[in-house]
């Protein structure tokens, strides 16, 4: 049997503060907050939901591995950065040229991810 993409894990220092801002950004819910684990997704039978876990290190690097986000239509995709960056994300510089099709921004424990043009597939 194929194994499924189950949990993202995303490692942080303040887990409730983290997974609120994501479900924010995602509009969805916390669905089990623990002391050492919070899960967010958008209800408990979702095929995939993201998982954050307590880390003491401080983040030194760009991420390997980040998220990309997209917006439903063209037009709300600049509302939607704004949106993100009021709740707490900012833009940051990883070596964009400035012709780029996304938008770079980090959460607020600094793990990056963009904010891309809409698309209706995943090769699109």
């Amino acid at each position: 049997m194929p194994l499924s993409l189950h949990h993202i894990v995303i490692d942080a220092h303040d887990l409730p503060g983290l997974a609120r801002f994501w479900a924010q950004v995602l509009d969805w819910r916390i669905l089990s907050e623990r002391e050492r684990e919070v899960v967010i997704g958008t209800d408990a039978s979702a095929p995939v939901g993201i998982c954050f876990m307590p880390v003491t290190d401080d983040k030194t690097v760009k991420n390997r591995l980040h998220l990309d986000l997209t917006a439903a239509d063209a037009g709300d995709r600049d509302a939607e950065i704004a949106r993100i960056i009021a709740l707490g994300a900012r833009r940051v510089d990883v070596g964009q040229t400035g012709d780029e099709s996304w938008t770079v921004l980090a959460d607020p424990e600094g793990n990056e991810f963009c904010v891309v043009r809409p698309k209706k597939t995943l090769i699109g």
